[in-house]
């Protein structure tokens, strides 16, 4: 019989957060699914994440603000809000809420288009 997995998203938070917390709820190789747990966190100065799959994100509590190299949009998330990234869209987190955990669900799939 195959394994039936439960859980709470926004619960068993970690007491202390000085990095953010990455954990993959689910997967198959070619879609995965990772809650990911900040507080205060943003990406690195000059850093911009550059994906190979597209990626889905759900903000489920707290709240953040992503920005986009092209430099001109920025993704303000409130709980419920979401954004779909394309593969390739070079983005970074400009700010989370350094009061409360901000937590994110996180889908990635597909592979970026090459041409």
């Amino acid at each position: 019989m195959s394994r039936i997995d439960t859980g709470n998203l926004t619960e068993t938070l970690p007491d202390d957060l000085p990095e953010e917390v990455f954990e993959e709820i689910a997967g198959d190789g070619a879609t995965r699914i990772e809650r990911i747990v900040s507080c205060g966190h943003s990406s690195a100065p000059g850093f911009w994440y550059d994906q190979d799959q597209n990626e889905w994100v759900l903000l489920l509590r707290g709240a953040a603000r992503l920005e986009f190299e092209d430099g001109n949009q920025k993704v303000d998330l409130a709980p419920g809000s979401y954004v779909n990234i394309p593969a390739g869209v070079r983005h970074r987190v400009a700010w989370t809420a350094p009061d409360e955990p901000t937590i994110w669900l996180a889908v990635w799939y597909g592979k970026r288009l090459e041409g």
